[in-house]
């Protein structure tokens, strides 16, 4: 593996640092997106996002349960992780004063002393526990949540150090007193347990990431490999909804709760990767993997199962049960980026871009004021009313609402769209590698300490063409890596070279470069159908249409019955980004009192062949309530 510099508040925020690794993550002063599909949406998220969540979580209460350490709080208000909730837009408004929202900087001095104030002297912080009225800490391993929301405390407080705070800054001596407690309580001589939500081992390893303090990394390999032993108390769940059922080492695939497997796995990357354990990393990538081509839906979102948020058997993925929670879409993201900066595998690439533009880019709506906690892939029946904005609705399935009871997915979306640029691109041995295609400046230094500078300019998604400026470079040679996806067939390459042909996969310019020379990218983006595996029962005999990287679906804001719809597959779907347009039927099923009968074709009245339009998937339910499916049925 090529060793990476260690980290540095210098170059601005990254949310993942590796000690080392195939890749160098680039950070926020190094990499800006300036515009397009991308950029309205951190603005949104900057302007409405960010705001609508705090006065929330203000509202709610959920701030106001940090009072004093020694208070009386057996009153507070809120679930036992609304902790984690404040931590998470603590993350994402230091990500957005990264991005250069300096006016967010008294905002985050003044939450951080609420916060403050809350810790017990001896580093403990959770305002659910520990106080008067309340229950002991570390009473309820299994639901309380304590050490999950200290992980997202000191990722936090990570965010902010490296955003501006640095080494010195309050909420990273808060989150330091936090892990040290931790460890003090849960190290090798504390007290053997787990926390039934995995997270803490993330925030460890990149707190060790950022001060060197061995200890930290050295509690998050503990966790990991207690994990699996089934020493959290028995539940109707079952052990695996808490990640506590096999250990990391021996599963196969991720199962249980998806935003628990998908954490806990993303942590034990961070584990492998600073131990230098090569055979936990090719576990884990061995079970994504397999969790990838079984257990995912066409958007990207895992998770098939409503009762306990988890994923389902292998090819169990019913499109109107999808669960597919937002949290699950991010933390995947999370999962897919520690794996590609450690194997610099580009197959996680499109695993992330699947992910952003239809899972993230659905979550949320427009006016960054409310938002999908689930992302079902076929909606049979139209919500009567939207919520309106003083309304919080329960979690799981549902329209996109102001705010849930359960409210983790709008801020964990919010701190991944204020740190998104920093999954734009990253440096390899030899030059610059371009990940996710958005309008962007780049500047940095190459593994040798050269310094290098692009811009980028596309309409990706809309259109596929990408040209690529060189900025600044010197008289040696150096490459510029650019992705190919897997549906991009008929690719081309231009340069002063010339044009060609191009396949999918990595494609490496490599060669002394001048300023203001060029490099455009042609991605075909005609609309193509998708046919599910046959093993996928709950949507054989349907197909999709995407059209590059995103999925679109058939919404109807009427009287439509998308039930009795059918699609002429045998018609190439047309259209743009903005829509699709299909070939397609309606039938009326005859008047049958039993859906069940001989094997051949039962009469039907058809409505004649028409043309469909379909919407991106990210699109739909923004026009009001709506049905929708993704999966549509073939003639």
């Amino acid at each position: 593996m090529t060793v990476t510099s260690p980290d540095s508040t210098a170059v601005g925020g990254r949310p993942v640092v590796p000690a080392r690794g195939a890749l160098r993550p680039l950070g926020q002063r190094e990499v800006r997106i300036t515009g397009g599909f991308w950029h309205s949406r951190q603005e949104v998220n900057a302007a409405a996002t960010l705001p609508h969540a705090r006065s929330w979580m203000d509202r709610l209460g959920w701030t106001g349960g940090f009072a004093g350490s020694d208070s009386a709080r057996a009153d507070r208000r809120g679930r036992e992780f609304t902790d984690s909730e404040v931590y998470k837009l603590l993350e994402a408004m230091s990500w957005e004063v990264g991005r250069g929202g300096v006016a967010l900087e008294a905002r985050i001095a003044e939450l951080t002393a609420v916060v403050a104030a809350a810790q017990a002297p001896d580093g403990y912080l959770h305002t659910a526990f520990g106080r008067p009225g309340q229950r002991a800490r570390y009473s309820d391993m299994l639901w309380g949540h304590e050490l999950y929301c200290t992980g997202h405390l000191l990722q936090a407080a990570v965010a902010r150090a490296r955003t501006g705070g640095g080494h010195a800054d309050p909420l990273l001596a808060v989150a330091r007193r936090a892990a040290d407690h931790v460890c003090d309580t849960f190290g090798p001589d504390g007290t053997a347990g787990v926390c039934g939500h995995p997270e803490i081992e993330l925030g460890l390893v990149e707190l060790f990431r950022l001060t060197g303090e061995r200890r930290y990394l050295d509690q998050a390999a503990l966790f990991v490999d207690r994990r699996g032993h089934r020493t959290l108390p028995p539940h109707h769940f079952g052990w695996s909804y808490f990640s506590d059922d096999q250990p990391v080492r021996q599963a196969t695939t991720l199962h249980g709760h998806a935003v628990r497997a998908l954490y806990l796995a993303a942590g034990a990357v961070d584990v492998a990767v600073e131990t230098g354990d090569d055979e936990l990393l090719r576990t884990v990538a061995a079970q994504f993997d397999r969790t990838w081509a079984r257990r995912t839906y066409l958007t990207g979102g895992m998770g098939s199962r409503h009762a306990d948020e988890s994923f389902g058997d292998d090819f169990v993925l019913p499109a109107d049960r999808a669960y597919s929670e937002t949290c699950a879409g991010v933390a995947a993201i999370m999962l897919a980026w520690r794996l590609l900066l450690a194997t610099g595998d580009g197959r996680y690439d499109e695993v992330i871009e699947r992910i952003l533009y239809n899972v993230v880019a659905t979550a949320i709506g427009d006016d960054g004021r409310s938002f999908f906690y689930a992302h079902t892939l076929h909606q049979r029946t139209a919500p009567a009313a939207l919520p309106d904005d003083e309304e919080q609705l329960g979690f799981g399935g549902g329209p996109r609402a102001p705010w849930f009871e359960v409210s983790c997915c709008l801020p964990n979306a919010a701190r991944l769209l204020a740190a998104l640029s920093c999954y734009l691109v990253t440096v390899d041995d030899t030059g610059l590698r371009l990940h996710q295609y958005a309008d962007a400046e780049v500047s940095t230094c190459l593994a040798d300490g050269r310094e290098v500078g692009l811009t980028v300019r596309t309409g990706y998604p809309e259109d596929g063409v990408v040209i690529v400026r060189v900025t600044k470079t010197d008289d040696q040679p150096w490459s510029i890596t650019l992705r190919v996806p897997q549906w991009a067939t008929g690719a081309e390459l231009v340069t002063t070279y010339g044009r060609r042909h191009v396949s999918a996969g990595d494609i490496v310019v490599y060669r002394k470069f001048a300023v203001g020379e060029e490099i455009r990218l042609e991605l075909p983006m005609r609309p193509r159908f998708t046919a599910p595996d046959p093993r996928i029962d709950a949507t054989r005999g349907c197909v999709a249409v995407e059209r590059g990287p995103l999925v679109y679906c058939a919404e109807a804001v009427d009287d439509v019955d998308l039930d009795t719809l059918r699609v002429d597959d045998t018609v190439p779907p047309v259209g743009t980004a903005a829509g699709v347009t299909v070939r397609a039927r309606f039938d009326v099923p005859g008047r049958e009192p039993w859906p069940y009968g001989p094997a051949e074709p039962r009469p039907a009245t058809t409505h004649g062949t028409t043309s469909l339009d379909l919407v991106p998937y990210h699109r739909w339910a923004r026009r009001g309530p709506s049905t929708m499916r993704v999966w549509l049925p073939t003639t």
